[in-house]
């Protein structure tokens, strides 16, 4: 199978010269790292991809989780992306060759959906119940948003057993999301830290968010996709190679960072800018520019350098996860 990643950057990039998941489970601790205040760098809501007019930004009073009162930025986005093609996700038959279809992230690894993945999921998995299409090679595809709204349940009914889940950006007609986050970050002494389960309740008192940041084009950072819920039911429901998809409560949101969409380019190498944590901390790419990875990252997958104070990197694509933990207080 053949593994797809890196990709190419689509969107907006700028040179910089010096973000249907619920609520997610969350702990603290302390962290041996001690962030001097001067480190914390404001968000820049010039960067976010605001040209189109899909993705709003305006200053509003706020209350962060540690009771802070300050300014926020309040992003408001159409739930699309506009800076990058979505889809495909699903093959039509099993001769169809990658660009017909999307991804699919397993053990760490990013794996093409093409025709050959789905009619090779039996032996993926180890489980011949695993069908997913008729004796022509045509994949079963939910081709309504009925389809897409009940195959994505995560008590989907036996009806939909071995479909390929495909929600489409059509389906999304007047649904925004709103996010705010904190103008400037406010370090907390015992960070916040993410269980990396995929969505699922919150556990009792827990207000810690489920969506882990926003991306510059106003996109949503998730949860870790509930990947054992589709398995279980003998579904899948691909990403596209931006390691976005579509479900009709939520609209388009991302999974995985992959190289698409608006990323501000750093001119001394670092890897680029791509979002922003809850916190108001920046999410950068995994990569710098030679290709190498940071070393250094916290338990958040966070560090400090001159230039960008505190920040993120991503985790790689295949962990179906984007940072651990928020260093930073957050609006509940």
């Amino acid at each position: 199978m053949t593994n797809k990643f890196p990709y190419f950057l689509v969107g907006t990039v700028l040179l910089m010269s010096c973000l249907n998941c619920s609520n997610d489970s969350a702990d603290t601790t302390d962290d041996s790292e001690t962030i001097d205040d001067s480190a914390v760098v404001n968000v820049d809501p010039s960067y976010f991809y605001t040209a189109d007019g899909s993705v709003t930004i305006t200053t509003v009073p706020c209350t962060l989780s540690d009771g802070t009162q300050t300014d926020c930025y309040q992003i408001v986005t159409s739930s699309l992306a506009t800076d990058h093609e979505m889809g495909p996700w699903c093959p039509d038959n099993i001769a169809d060759g990658e660009e017909a279809g999307g991804i699919w992230l397993e053990g760490g690894e990013v794996y093409d959906v093409d025709g050959a993945f789905v009619e090779n999921l039996a032996t993926f998995y180890d489980d011949t119940n695993w069908l997913m299409y008729d004796a022509n090679g045509d994949i079963y595809v939910t081709d309504t948003e009925e389809d897409c709204e009940n195959a994505a349940n995560p008590n989907v009914g036996a009806e939909y057993e071995n479909f390929c889940v495909e929600c489409l950006p059509s389906y999304i007609t007047d649904l925004s999301q709103t996010w705010v986050i904190p103008v400037r970050p406010v370090i907390q002494t015992s960070p916040t830290l993410f269980t990396t389960a995929g969505g699922g309740p919150p556990g009792a008192g827990n207000t810690a968010p489920s969506t882990r940041g926003v991306a510059l084009n106003g996109i949503e950072f998730s949860a870790p996709a509930p990947v054992d819920n589709i398995l279980g039911a003998y579904t899948l429901a691909p990403f596209d190679d931006a390691g976005g998809h579509i479900n009709v409560h939520q609209g388009y949101h991302y999974h995985a960072a992959t190289g698409f969409g608006t990323q501000i380019v750093q001119d001394d190498g670092h890897a680029a800018l791509i979002g922003y944590a809850l916190d108001g901390f920046g999410i950068y790419a995994l990569e710098d520019a030679n290709g190498d990875s940071p070393s250094d990252l916290d338990e958040l997958r966070g560090h400090t350098d001159d230039t960008r104070g505190y920040h993120y990197h991503v985790d790689a694509a295949g962990n179906n996860n984007f940072i651990n933990g928020l260093k930073g207080a957050y609006v509940n």
